[in-house]
């Protein structure tokens, strides 16, 4: 190649990298834009998308020179707009990390230019994605209040939660909080997540909201550095890695603003699998053994918090084919029993008896209603519940069989993860992001494909009201 075509070449590369830069820019501002709009719309009270609590962030709107608020509560349209121009730009960041995650090693060192979207770049866009939602109100989902109050059942009124249902405590201030659906329902969390919730309950409800969230903060933020370790131990882009998990809209606007628990237990998912993708040269012998104990006891100390992580233990037992993950699940196992039973009962212990009663709940939001609606059905029929569990055991075999030959456990596990969301008959947004850190952390693109789809199907769920004729 002459001086000159050379020349020419690394000048469009420059001119090429300027433009991706501007583009990504303006990207993150979209996605920050939209956070702020929904956080300070939500901060001026209850609405169809803010769940009646305490007047938390009412701070963010209190004008500094005095007046009204600026503003409106947040409502459906402005929402689903929010929403949608964050999935929007959120799906061309992901395509100009991935095009810049494309060059690697050589061929990267090679190009005239820096990357688009620099590792530094990155975290800053999520850290204050996150801290923008932390700072806000609780959006969309009553869950949180659930939490606080089978805590509060507890510490403050001697009751089981897992015998009793938080109407058991309609005189408490938290009560008033907690949805409709849930009053009569005892708690269907695992006996380590309620522990770690009791020490929340005499804060108060504001002091325990805060403390939930702040929970959730820290658990996504453990959740994405690991996923960050994982994707570089893989060979895979960790910038790319955590853009497509921290700045994603449902893990910030549904996942972190309600301040789910299923963030703890993606962090206790990460956490095994952090563990098991060690280098081959620090996982031999005595070591690799304790690691592989290790990440089986994160994944039981996670389905003690959320029984669904569990799916991961059989997958990762059987790429080892070793006795030492066996052996840290049943000790894990055994210890997260005895405390269960000591605290609360056989009950407490007894996740498979809460899964089947939530098994048997319907959403509007879930693919199996929808594919009814489209056959000209009413809703979901007990003959449904069992063709769907029949589906999703037949998915779960097909996918030990195949890491029984060989298949990557980490991606199995992510097939697994979203085939329980796709086939459940109660699908929320959060349920749809458990297998999302391990869809970047898998050489699999499908996964991720697949995981993304889902999710953008759920989007466009939403957004079908405004669609609707007026009448």
């Amino acid at each position: 190649m002459s001086a000159v075509a050379h020349g020419e070449r690394r000048l469009a590369e420059v001119r090429s990298a300027r433009w991706a830069s501007a583009l990504a820019t303006a990207l993150a501002l979209v996605l920050v834009a939209a956070a702020v709009e929904v956080v300070l719309d939500g901060a001026l009270g209850h609405s169809a998308e803010i769940p009646l609590q305490p007047d938390i962030s009412g701070w963010l709107t209190t004008p500094v020179w005095g007046g009204a608020r600026i503003g409106e509560r947040l409502g459906f349209r402005v929402f689903i707009i929010a929403l949608l121009a964050s999935t929007g730009a959120y799906g061309g960041l992901v395509v100009l990390a991935g095009r810049a995650g494309a060059w690697t090693g050589r061929a990267r060192r090679e190009r005239a230019q820096a990357p688009a979207i620099s590792a530094r770049w990155a975290i800053a866009l999520v850290a204050a994605l996150q801290l923008i939602v932390f700072a806000g109100p609780v959006l969309i989902s009553t869950d949180v209040f659930s939490y606080i109050a089978y805590a509060r059942m507890g510490v403050e009124h001697g009751i089981n939660p897992y015998l009793n249902g938080p109407l058991a405590i309609a005189g408490d201030p938290v009560f008033k909080y907690v949805g409709t659906d849930w009053i009569h329902v005892a708690t269907a969390y695992g006996p380590l997540y309620t522990l770690l919730s009791y020490p929340l309950a005499p804060l108060g409800v504001v002091g325990a909201l805060w403390g939930m969230k702040l929970e959730a903060l820290l658990a996504s933020a453990g959740t994405l550095a690991l996923t960050w370790r994982c994707a570089r131990a893989r060979g895979r882009d960790p910038v790319l890695a955590l853009l497509v998990v921290g700045a994603n809209p449902l893990y910030v606007l549904y996942g972190l603003g309600g301040a789910h628990n299923d963030l703890i237990m993606m962090l206790t998912m990460m956490a095994a699998v952090s563990l098991m993708v060690a280098p081959r040269s620090t996982a031999e012998g005595t070591t690799g053994a304790r690691r592989e104990a290790g990440a089986a006891a994160w994944v039981v100390a996670g389905a003690l918090i959320k029984a669904t992580v569990a799916v991961l233990l059989p997958f990762m037992i059987l790429s080892r084919r070793r006795l030492a993950p066996v052996l840290g699940a049943l000790g894990a196992i055994a210890l997260g029993a005895i405390v269960g039973y000591a605290v609360f009962g056989i009950h407490g212990i007894d996740l498979v008896a809460a899964l089947n009663r939530d098994a048997a709940f319907v959403s509007t939001d879930s693919f199996a209603t929808e594919i009814a609606h489209l056959f000209g059905k009413p809703g979901v029929f007990p003959v449904d519940h069992d063709l769907l569990k029949a589906a999703l055991v037949a998915i779960v075999l097909y996918l030990l069989w195949r890491t029984w030959r060989g298949y990557d456990w980490v991606a199995a596990s992510g097939w697994a993860l979203l085939a329980i969301s796709v086939t459940s008959t109660w699908l929320l947004a959060w349920y749809i992001l458990w297998p999302l850190p391990l869809a970047v952390v898998t050489r699999d693109r499908r996964l991720l494909a697949a995981t993304l789809a889902v999710q953008a199907l759920f989007v466009v769920h939403q957004t079908s009201p405004l669609l609707a004729p007026v009448k």
